[in-house]
């Protein structure tokens, strides 16, 4: 059975130095565990190697948080456009193996448009990383309208990275322990989920997919918190008597679920309760998570049709990135 993932990690040299001397994240620290910086700075032999050691057939290369959002224009349309280049470059060496989510610079939306553009015909890129939010500006705010019904006639699905809340949200949320605990609550510990599942339902409650019903979005870890609270959110339709459809319709119709190397059967289980197996993609989070032959295959024995097996092994990622051999 062929494996592929999706949400695999890596970063630029630029990228990394700018994150490490200018940007205000302490997010940045979570990538300087054991052999990370290494790991993510490479896109070729090193990656490859434990991909076959893992039994993952391609990965789409997607860069870590928090990427370019929120840096100045000119320095984020730079960056962006030099990790679209080397991304493609990689897929170009590597054409079996690897294709890649294009960085856009979300702090000028006109920027990030006319970025879209210049990748909608290079085959190495087949979807979009994103943030809810560049600085303060969310995703669903209207500048990005255009962007998104872009990304909607390119059949670009957007992945809606986890990212760090506001400094104001740390301090108010998420502090009075001690650094390390203070940064893991905002991050994985449960801050960095809450940022993504609630921007995905901005973007529902902003009318986004009745706008633009052929975007696809793909929320990260079995959909960030929201799917666990759907029954509970679906009264905010209430609130909100133009939208065309009930909250937890649209993730039957343009949300996708990630495992993000969460292989967790009363996960899985969950999910499936609320979508169907054609919207959950297998992907590993790499490398932060290290996902294993074994436990790849243990995870999808879960699934009892062999059918629904082969989908998310990999049948819903060539599908909904347009991926052929």
């Amino acid at each position: 059975m062929k494996i592929f993932t999706i949400e695999e990690h890596w970063i630029t040299p630029a990228i990394d130095h700018m994150l490490r001397t200018e940007a205000d994240d302490p997010s940045i620290a979570l990538n300087d565990r054991g052999d990370l910086p290494e790991r993510l700075l490479d896109i070729s032999d090193q990656r490859i190697a434990w991909m076959d050691a893992a039994g993952i057939d391609r990965q789409i290369l997607s860069i870590a948080p928090p990427g370019t959002h929120g840096r100045p224009a000119a320095q984020a349309i730079a960056l962006s456009q030099e990790a679209n280049d080397l991304a493609s470059a990689a897929v170009e060496k590597h054409p079996t193996r690897f294709r890649a989510m294009t960085l856009l610079p979300m702090s000028d939306p006109d920027a990030a448009v006319a970025e879209l553009d210049r990748t909608a015909d290079d085959p190495a890129h087949v979807g979009i990383m994103s943030y809810g939010r560049s600085g303060d500006r969310p995703l669903d705010d209207p500048a990005y309208d255009e962007l998104l019904g872009k990304a909607a006639a390119l059949g670009r699905p957007v992945f809606i990275h986890p990212q760090i809340p506001t400094a104001t949200v740390r301090q108010a949320s998420y502090s009075g322990f001690s650094p390390d605990a203070d940064l893991a609550l905002a991050t994985y510990g449960l801050g960095w989920h809450y940022e993504a599942g609630l921007a995905a339902i901005r973007l529902i409650l902003r009318g986004t997919f009745d706008r633009h019903p052929a975007l696809q979005v793909v929320l990260g870890h079995w959909g960030e918190v929201v799917l666990f609270a759907l029954d509970r959110i679906d009264s905010l339709g209430h609130a909100a008597p133009a939208l065309q459809r009930r909250v937890s319709e649209y993730f039957r119709t343009n949300i996708h679920l990630a495992t993000s190397g969460m292989l967790t059967p009363r996960l899985l289980r969950t999910a499936l309760e609320y979508t169907t197996p054609d919207r959950i993609l297998l992907s590993g989070d790499y490398p932060f998570h290290r996902m294993e032959a074994p436990a790849i295959t243990e995870f999808l024995q879960e699934l009892p049709d062999p059918a629904d097996r082969e989908k998310i092994a990999h049948g819903n990622a060539e599908a909904l990135y347009k991926i052929a051999e």
